[in-house]
C-alpha cells in the first residue's frame, strides 16, 4: 500500500523525495514523513494526513542533506497519526526505516524487544524492524549484516529501506515476498529508490527491480544486488518508456477525469503492434504461444481483485465464445486458499494494473506450485506479476494515478478479446471468416470510445439528478453483467454511495424488495443478445416505482420510452460492447463524486496498489 522514495547523491534530497512522494500519494495518504542525513545526524519530519501537511511542516522547519528516505502511508497497524507515521528512528537515533507490508509476527518481536529494554514510540508493526536492525548493528557494527539478520526474523511480505548515520555512504533496500515493488533508479553520481517508477521517472528511466528475497546496497556510484543470504546477483537493467509528462493532470481537474479521456489513446496503444488488420491476425509474442501449446490448454482460470476481477468476468465469456476453452473467474484472495484444481494443462491468467497486488501474486504462486502455466495482463512495466509469469500482455496504457481504475479496466477487456482470437486461431476452432470479422471490429474501438466521451454532458445531467442518492442498484446481463458490477464499484469507491450490482435476471429473486421511489436503478440495456430480457427488468423496476437510468444504444426508442434517463452509447459489436458501456459509468461515478465535493483521486480508506492481505 505505502509509497517509498529514497535518494543518495550530491543534490539536496528533500525536494527530490517530496516530489517523488507526490507521485506516490495514491498508494496511501494516512500520513507522510521524511528522514534526511543532515550534518552527520538523521533529521525526521512527519505528519498525519495528506502530503500537504508534511510539506507545510517542512516549510516551517526545513531540513536538507544529500541522502534521505520518504514515505506515504496507508495504515494497517496503528491509527493514522503523526506518531505512527514513517520513517521510524531507532532509540539511538542512528538508524531509520521506512516499510511497506505487514510484520505478521510483530507482537512476538515487540514483546521480546521490550523485555530487552527497547522503548517503542508508536503502535506500528514497522517499528520492530528498526529496533531489530539496531540490535544486530550493535553486535556486528555493519549495517548490511544487521539488516540481513533482522530480515530473517520477519514473517510476512515486505519492502524495506534503511540507512544509518554511522555509514553515510549507503542506503539499503530489500524486498521479501509480495509486498509491493522496490525499484532502483540509476543515475550519474546519484541513485534513487522507489516503490513505483513514476516517483523517479523525471530523474532516470534506467531501473533495477528487486525480486523477492533480494537486497540492494545503494551508493552514489554503485548498486550491489544480492540474495538475503548474501549471494551476489547480476542485476538486469530495464529501460522504462513512460515519460513524466504523462503522469501530470494537464487541463483536467482530476487524474481520474484525465485517465477517462485518455482511453481513446490508451486503447489505440493497447492495439498497437498486436493487430495485423490486413491478414486478420493477432500477435501476442510475449506469451510464447504456438499451436501445440494452445491445443494443450484444457482450461483457463482468470483471477484478479476488484476492477481486475470484473475484467476477468468479461474475459471468461470471450474465451469460451471465441476460443471454445472452458474458463472460470476466481477472486484472487479466495483462489489462493481454495486448494484450486489446476494442473499442467491449465492456464491461470492474472490481471493487475500495478502488477504488485499481494493477493494476485499469491494466486500466481499457488498456480505455479500446482504446475499450471501463469500468464499475466499488467500495466506497470517491470512489475512482479509481469516478471514471474510464463508469459504476459502489457496493457500499454501508461501510468494510472487515480485510485479508481478506468483506462486500466478497458485495456484488459481489449487484451482478453485479442487473446481469445489468438487462442481460437491457433487451436483451429475459429473459422477464417469469423476471425477476419472479429479482428476487423477492433478498428472501431477508438472511435466508439471517443463518441461515448463526446456525450459527457448528458452524463453530467444524470449525475446532477442522483448526486444526493443513498442507494443504487446496478443491473446487467450476459457479457455486460460484469460492467454492472464495475459501475457499482466505481460509484462506491469515489462517491461513497451504497451501490449493489446484480445479474438482472436475479433481481426478482431478492433485490426487487428494495425498490421504491427512492431507489436508483442503473440498467445496461444495449442492443445485444440480452436486450429483450433487460427491457423486462426495466419494466419490473418501473412498476415498483424505481428511478431508472438506462445505458442504451443510440436510437433505441423502447428503452427511451421506459427509462427516466438514458445514457446513450453508439452501436457496437456485442463482444466489444463492455468497452463502450464502461465509459458512461466511469463518467457518472466521476461527476457524482466531483459534485459532492469529494476527493476523487484519493478516496478515503483506499490505495492504488494493495500490497497487503
Amino acid at each position: 500500500m505505502c509509497g517509498i522514495v529514497g535518494y543518495i547523491g550530491e543534490k539536496n534530497a528533500t525536494p527530490i523525495i517530496l516530489k517523488g512522494l507526490e507521485k506516490l500519494e495514491y498508494r496511501g495518504y494516512d500520513s507522510a514523513g521524511l528522514a534526511v542525513l543532515s550534518n552527520g545526524a538523521i533529521e525526521v519530519r512527519r505528519n498525519a494526513g495528506k502530503l500537504i501537511n508534511l510539506l507545510n511542516e517542512i516549510s516551517e522547519n526545513p531540513i536538507s542533506g544529500t541522502m534521505g528516505i520518504g514515505h506515504t502511508r496507508w495504515a494497517t497497524h496503528g491509527e493514522p497519526s503523526a506518531r505512527n507515521a514513517h520513517p521510524h528512528l531507532s532509540n539511538s537515533g542512528e538508524v531509520v526505516v521506512v516499510h511497506n507490508g505487514i510484520v505478521e509476527n510483530f507482537i512476538e518481536l515487540k514483546e521480546e524487544l521490550t523485555a530487552e529494554g527497547v522503548l517503542f514510540q508508536s503502535d506500528t508493526d514497522t517499528e520492530t524492524i528498526v529496533h531489530l536492525v539496531e540490535k544486530f548493528y550493535a553486535i556486528s557494527a555493519d549495517l548490511e549484516s544487521a539488516v540481513r539478520k533482522a530480515l530473517l526474523l520477519l514473517k510476512g511480505a515486505h519492502g524495506i529501506v534503511v540507512f544509518s548515520s554511522r555509514e553515510p555512504d549507503k542506503i539499503i533496500a530489500a524486498r521479501i515476498g509480495n509486498a509491493g515493488g522496490v525499484a532502483i533508479g540509476l543515475g550519474e553520481g546519484e541513485n534513487f529508490i522507489a516503490s513505483d517508477t513514476p516517483a523517479i521517472l523525471e530523474h532516470t528511466r534506467k531501473m533495477i527491480f528487486l525480486e523477492s528475497s533480494q537486497l540492494a546496497v545503494v551508493k552514489r556510484e554503485s548498486v550491489a544486488i544480492s540474495t538475503l543470504d548474501g549471494t551476489p546477483i547480476k542485476a538486469q537493467t530495464t529501460l522504462i518508456a513512460w515519460d513524466q509528462v504523462s503522469a501530470e493532470k494537464g487541463e483536467y481537474r482530476h487524474f481520474m477525469q484525465k485517465e477517462i479521456f485518455e482511453q481513446v489513446q490508451s486503447l489505440t496503444n493497447t492495439l498497437a503492434g498486436r493487430v495485423d488488420f490486413r491478414a486478420g491476425r493477432i500477435r501476442l509474442p510475449e506469451l510464447n504461444l504456438d499451436q501445440e501449446k494452445a491445443k494443450d490448454i484444457q482450461r483457463i482460470v482468470l483471477t484478479g481483485c476488484g476492477t481486475a476481477s470484473h475484467a476477468g468476468m468479461v474475459g471468461k465469456t470471450l474465451i469460451e465464445n471465441i476460443a471454445k476453452i472452458p474458463a472460470t473467474m476466481e477472486i484472487a484472495s479466495e483462489f489462493r486458499y481454495a486448494d484450486p484444481i489446476v494442473d499442467k494443462n491449465t492456464v491461470v491468467i492474472s490481471i493487475s494494473q500495478s502488477g504488485e497486488t499481494a493477493d494476485t501474486l499469491a494466486a500466481m504462486e499457488e498456480a505455479r506450485k500446482k504446475g499450471a502455466t501463469n500468464w499475466s495482463i499488467v500495466n506497470a512495466i517491470g512489475s512482479q506479476a509481469m516478471r514471474i509469469a510464463d508469459g504476459s500482455i502489457s496493457m500499454q496504457t501508461g501510468p494510472e494515478i487515480g485510485v479508481a481504475s478506468t483506462k486500466a479496466f478497458t485495456a484488459p477487456l481489449v487484451d482478453l478479446y485479442m487473446l481469445a482470437i489468438l487462442l481460437g486461431d491457433l487451436r483451429g476452432v475459429l473459422p477464417e471468416r469469423e476471425r477476419l470479422r472479429l479482428v476487423s471490429d477492433l478498428r472501431l474501438i477508438p472511435d466508439l470510445v471517443g463518441r461515448c466521451l463526446d456525450r459527457e454532458g448528458e452524463v453530467k445531467e444524470a449525475a446532477h439528478v442522483i448526486k444526493d442518492s443513498k442507494d443504487m442498484l446496478y443491473l446487467g446481463r450476459g457479457i455486460n453483467m460484469p460492467i454492472a458490477f464495475e459501475g457499482a464499484l466505481k460509484i462506491k469507491e469515489i462517491s461513497y454511495i451504497h451501490a449493489e450490482a446484480y445479474p438482472a435476471g436475479e433481481m426478482k429473486h431478492g433485490p426487487i424488495a428494495l425498490i421504491d421511489e427512492k431507489m436508483v436503478i442503473l440498467a445496461i440495456a444495449i442492443d445485444d443478445p440480452w436486450h429483450d430480457k433487460m427491457i423486462s427488468q426495466i419494466e419490473q423496476a418501473k412498476a415498483r416505482g424505481g428511478y431508472v437510468i438506462a445505458v442504451a444504444t443510440e436510437g433505441d426508442t423502447r428503452v427511451a420510452s421506459l427509462a427516466d434517463h438514458v445514457l446513450w452509447v453508439p452501436d457496437a459489436p456485442w463482444m466489444l460492447s463492455p468497452v463502450v458501456t464502461s465509459i458512461p459509468l466511469q463518467l457518472l461515478a466521476y461527476h457524482v463524486a466531483a459534485m459532492r465535493g469529494l476527493d476523487v483521486d484519493q478516496p478515503r480508506n483506499l490505495a492504488k496498489s494493495v500490497t497487503v492481505e
